[in-house]
């Protein structure tokens, strides 16, 4: 489980290929304080450790993931926002965060806004995924590439997003271009909600 905010951004130093899974190895300020098994959020998928070695650490990513998340686009050099799992005492400043990715969205404009920029996205539309509850509302919670946003301006198939310099400069937000590849989870409770919503109907 995580919130959706980003603790820094990590720099992919290595991928590996073997049969179907990549193999990412990251440079990460908090590396040498992980553990085999833990799990972390890379562009807001959920991985687990499977190495580490100083300030390196390495992760798998099976055939599934790489379809549905950005990470099979993924090289060296590229940087990536990371966020350790919450702690069950810590306050949420996000929203709830599962690190299971549900589609990728490609940017389409970028926006000056006096020192802010605002960001348009565009998904493909499902009218069954959405009627379960793979959709975006005014003013409500979408995570992407792991960062916890508000939603301005949804329609059937796009949303913008308003990120402040902050945001801005730790994130690989202002690694974006139009075109960029991002990965999209959408707010569990609407999941719920529609699911719920479903089998009452």
């Amino acid at each position: 489980m995580f919130s959706g905010i980003v603790e820094c951004t990590a720099q992919v130093i290595a991928v590996r290929t073997e049969a179907t899974n990549k193999h990412f190895t990251l440079r990460c300020p908090f590396a040498s304080e992980l553990k085999i098994d833990q799990s972390v959020a890379h562009n807001g998928v959920c991985l687990t450790v499977v190495e580490i070695q100083g300030d390196t650490y390495t992760v798998t990513a099976m055939d599934e993931t790489l379809k549905r998340s950005n990470l099979g686009l993924w090289k060296e050099g590229d940087e990536v926002n990371v966020e350790r799992s919450m702690k069950i005492d810590g306050r949420l400043d996000g929203h709830i965060v599962q690190g299971h990715v549900d589609c990728t969205a490609r940017c389409t404009s970028i926006a000056d806004a006096d020192g802010s920029h605002i960001f348009t996205f565009t998904h493909d539309f499902d009218p069954e995924l959405a009627r379960r509850g793979y959709f975006t509302v005014n003013k409500g919670s979408v995570t992407v590439n792991g960062v916890s946003l508000t939603v301005c301006e949804p329609t059937a198939d796009s949303f913008k997003v308003c990120i402040i310099p902050y945001t801005f400069e730790h994130t690989n937000f202002h690694t974006f271009q139009v075109g960029s590849v991002v990965n999209l989870e959408f707010d569990i409770l609407g999941k719920y909600i529609s699911r719920l919503h479903a089998l009452t109907e």
